[in-house]
């Protein structure tokens, strides 16, 4: 039996062909087909080089367990899980490797309703399955099908703002040779917005870098062109722009924390008292803005399986993660790279306010120190350690995700990589900017010893 490494917490991922290939991912097929037993699949591929290639591997192991396919074509991660709900389908899978270097390649899986397939939800039993390759045909073969949702998809898209109440803006998109590009096209002729476009065109060579605007080498470009077009916004998205990221009028980018208490916000005052999931790595804000508009701030451990299962049980509104990632109940519960940003230029031409007048009091009030990653040989021993220290003068200890403590006028969460040997630290302070960089240094101090 061959190991298959390319499975994830979450999803698929690995290099190609060693970790991922037309073998492999037509054995994950007819794996996904004996675990989920669809009738009828949506499938989908991103920009990358091996992705059609990947698909078409995919598919025909699907076909072979009797299983109709429905093919969107190219696409956005965040279209798989529309097409999906919008059609009704038994299942999805996005052929992604988001924002890994050009030689990889992935999937993601949802089953009927969108709903996500992680490690807890059976990613697992696929994997055993497609390492066995065991499988008996279908005594029936199913069928392929093109399918096309995108005029309904962008119809979704603009149901979240009043387009006739939107301003004039000027908009840097960039795209980062992603798939986000041809969206924004479609979107472009239903809104008043001026776009200046940025590596626009999907290229899996990725010319200008792997799109990932967490880099702060790849955000120079976008803050360079709102500077010198005086744009009002600009955008920056992953390779299958599930995640959305934000500069101000300045060019200066904004920490997504603060984006999540922006769209908590604007949920509560358009719907009125909701519940509004987050995750534990920043809290304050978010806490204080759902808090002061009547909503509930829901706590849920970070992961995009966790905060979709949370907010299905809580029937919650909206749900974000400071990675950028938002999730909507009326997008299946699911996460949305576009869905943000229109949301936030409704904001804009709503208030009258710029973004970085939006965000300011926010940013003041809870000064945060962003993720900051560390490599460490033994993360466990690295949060037992943090703990003991910080135990007696702690108003607060949690254990959710990792280690999170309150010392009254400052916090922090410290856990460790789903899948890499790292510790990701987060540290905020109520209004003190230097008091949070001060415990941002002691605790980094703690971690590198």
């Amino acid at each position: 039996m061959q190991e298959i490494t390319c499975f994830k917490a979450y999803d698929v991922r690995g290099r190609v062909p060693d970790q991922l290939n037309d073998d492999i991912a037509r054995r994950i097929g007819r794996a996904y087909a004996d675990v989920v037993k669809p009738r009828q699949v949506v499938v989908g591929h991103d920009i990358r080089l091996t992705s059609e290639a990947i698909k078409a591997a995919v598919t025909e192991g699907l076909l072979e367990q009797g299983v109709d396919v429905y093919d969107i074509g190219l696409c956005g991660t965040e279209e798989i899980y529309f097409a999906t709900s919008h059609a009704g389908m038994d299942g999805g899978i996005a052929i992604t490797a988001s924002h890994n270097p050009k030689d990889y390649n992935g999937m993601k899986f949802v089953r009927e309703e969108s709903r996500p397939i992680s490690g807890d939800t059976g990613l697992f039993d696929i994997k055993k399955l497609a390492e066995q390759d065991q499988f008996t045909p279908a005594a029936e073969r199913g069928q392929w099908y093109p399918l096309n949702t995108s005029e309904a998809y962008v119809q979704h898209l603009l149901s979240y703002v009043d387009t006739a109440s939107l301003k004039s803006l000027k908009i840097v998109v960039d795209a980062g040779n992603g798939g986000a590009g041809r969206v924004v096209d479609l979107l472009e002729q239903h809104l008043p917005f001026e776009f200046i476009k940025l590596h626009h065109n999907a290229d899996g060579n990725f010319p200008n870098g792997v799109p990932n605007p967490l880099l702060p080498e790849n955000r120079v470009a976008a803050t360079a062109a709102v500077r010198d077009h005086g744009a009002d916004l600009g955008l920056g998205w992953d390779g299958d722009f599930d995640r959305c990221f934000f500069y101000d009028e300045d060019g200066n980018f904004i920490e997504g924390y603060y984006v999540v208490g922006l769209l908590a916000e604007a949920f509560l005052k358009q719907q009125g008292p909701a519940r509004i999931v987050h995750d534990p790595r920043l809290t304050w804000n978010t806490v204080d803005i759902v808090q002061s508009l009547g909503g509930e701030a829901v706590q849920s451990k970070t992961g995009h399986a966790f905060i979709k299962e949370r907010m299905r049980l809580e029937n919650a509104v909206y749900g974000g993660e400071m990675s950028a990632h938002h999730y909507f109940r009326d997008f299946a519960y699911c996460d949305s790279g576009m869905i943000p940003w229109l949301l936030v230029a409704g904001l804009i031409s709503s208030s009258g306010q710029p973004l970085s007048r939006l965000v300011a009091e926010r940013m003041a009030a809870y000064p945060c120190s962003g993720e900051i990653n560390r490599t460490i040989e033994n993360p466990m021993a690295v949060l037992t350690k943090i703990e003991a220290v910080y135990r007696d003068q702690a108003e607060s200890v949690e254990h959710v995700d990792g280690l999170s403590m309150s010392m009254g006028e400052w916090r922090f969460n410290v856990r460790m990589s789903n899948t890499e040997p790292l510790v990701r630290l987060n540290v905020e302070s109520r209004g003190d900017q230097a008091l949070m960089k001060e415990k941002t240094t002691e605790l980094l101090a703690l971690i590198d010893a």
